[in-house]
């Protein structure tokens, strides 16, 4: 069974509350023991600067998310825990990759666009206080996954668009200096619960609605009871649908104690009475990690110590990797002439692939000989995923090209028989083999 590869990363921004509890980091505890996984979990302290700029809260913010993993039972003798920025290959690929990546890709970027937007309904200059940093988020995120060519990014939806534009990242330096980069995949937890706040919208710091994970008991008693409900007297039946207290106890408890609940709501349970039932049962859970966060909090030099072991086994893969990525882009030692000169000949004497997105929207590949001439063309592909799987067929599977011509997913180019294309994939297959 071969080793997968899955990377998250967590924002210094602020304090952890439910919400990122239940939505990432007790799944993604629980996913690092699952076999044949090795978990990279890192505290993304460049993301921070973008949109902070007190350094006392990145430092709060860094030390309390730090506290708050290692609390809830990351284990890191398991995985690699890393703080970002003591991680230098990082903002070297980072530049690496913005060498490549065409501005035009950026422009389509979600957060930058909601940027313009905002100030263009605002009559104001349409870049005015989008710094570089918002700009370029995007590539940083692709240096941080494909530094460690992770395989799976779990993220919410609103984050699928920066996977697929680090797999266009990726696409574009691998054609250009040879395969270095594992095209990542998003890995959306449909199951995982967003958990609403205070006041019934989804739990977030931006709403200043949030219940912070570690709060003390008192003060974790006294946020519940202040969570928004309706106006129904005890004994009146109650509605679960719509309900934030309910989901919020949903996301804690068992199947059979929401059931429960759920017929008390029915009998018209007490609003105070439902309250409290909800506080002791997140206290139940989150009490015996609240001492071991409290703990590391009074003893910052212990996850100092513990992240600075795992920068180094961060470091271990990403410091060689980056060596290779150093001489493939041309930054060598002058002395490797020869060697440089081989390797281009090398790699320009076989057929090759070569991904590109159209202003359709739409992602196509054409196969050309070790001259650069047309041999096949691809249809269109909704996302690089797919188009990327093709290719990875039609370079593993000798049946993959029949199939394909088949099913008009790719077509000769004129005067390209498929017996032609056929040979050069065989070409390009005993290569890799090699």
């Amino acid at each position: 069974m071969s080793t997968v590869r899955v990377l998250t990363g967590i924002t210094t921004s602020g304090t952890p509350h439910l919400g990122n509890y239940v939505g990432a980091v007790r799944p993604a505890i629980a996913a690092s023991r699952a076999p044949g996984v090795e978990s990279f979990y890192f505290l993304a302290d460049y993301h921070a600067l973008i949109k902070i700029d007190e350094p006392a809260r990145i430092q709060r913010s860094t030390l309390e998310i730090a506290a708050t993993w290692i609390a809830c039972g990351l284990d890191p003798e398991r995985v690699t825990f890393y703080r970002q920025s003591d991680v230098p290959e990082i903002p070297e690929l980072t530049w690496f990759l913005t060498c490549i990546c065409g501005k035009g890709l950026l422009n389509r970027a979600h957060a930058y666009k909601a940027a313009v937007d905002k100030n263009s309904a605002a009559g104001v200059d349409p870049d005015s206080d989008v710094t570089a940093g918002l700009f370029m988020y995007p590539v940083l995120m692709a240096a941080d996954i494909l530094m460690f060519n992770a395989h799976r990014v779990p993220v919410g939806r609103d984050q699928i668009q920066h996977i697929e534009m680090a797999r266009d990242m990726a696409a574009s330096f691998n054609h250009r200096y040879g395969e270095h980069f594992v095209l990542p995949e998003a890995e959306i937890e449909e199951s995982v619960a967003t958990l609403p706040g205070l006041d019934g919208r989804k739990m977030s710091k931006s709403y200043d609605n949030t219940i912070p994970l570690f709060a003390p008991r008192e003060q974790l008693k006294k946020l519940i009871a202040g969570i928004k409900t309706d106006s129904r007297a005890p004994g009146e039946p109650k509605d679960t649908e719509g309900s934030a207290l309910f989901q919020i106890y949903q996301a804690f408890a068992t199947p059979a104690e929401t059931a429960q609940l759920r017929q008390a709501y029915a009998d018209g349970i007490a609003w105070a009475d439902a309250k409290q039932i909800l506080f002791e049962r997140i206290d139940h859970e989150i009490a015996p990690m609240r001492e071991k966060y409290e703990s590391l909090m009074r003893h910052p030099e212990q996850l100092e110590e513990l992240l600075r072991a795992g920068a180094a086994k961060a470091r271990r893969i990403a410091t060689p990797f980056t060596t290779r990525l150093r001489h493939a882009v041309g930054l060598r030692d002058l002395r490797a002439q020869d060697g440089a000169k081989k390797e281009k000949k090398d790699k320009a004497a076989l057929p090759s692939f070569k991904q590109y997105r159209e202003g359709d929207g739409q992602f196509y590949f054409k196969f050309v000989d070790a001259h650069g001439r047309l041999l096949l063309q691809s249809a269109g592909y909704a996302s690089p995923k797919d188009a990327g799987a093709a290719i990875k067929a039609l370079s593993q599977d000798p049946t993959a090209l029949q199939t394909a011509l088949s099913a008009a997913q790719l077509a000769p180019a004129a005067g390209v028989s498929p017996a032609d294309a056929a040979a050069a994939l065989h070409q390009l297959r005993e290569a890799q083999a090699e």
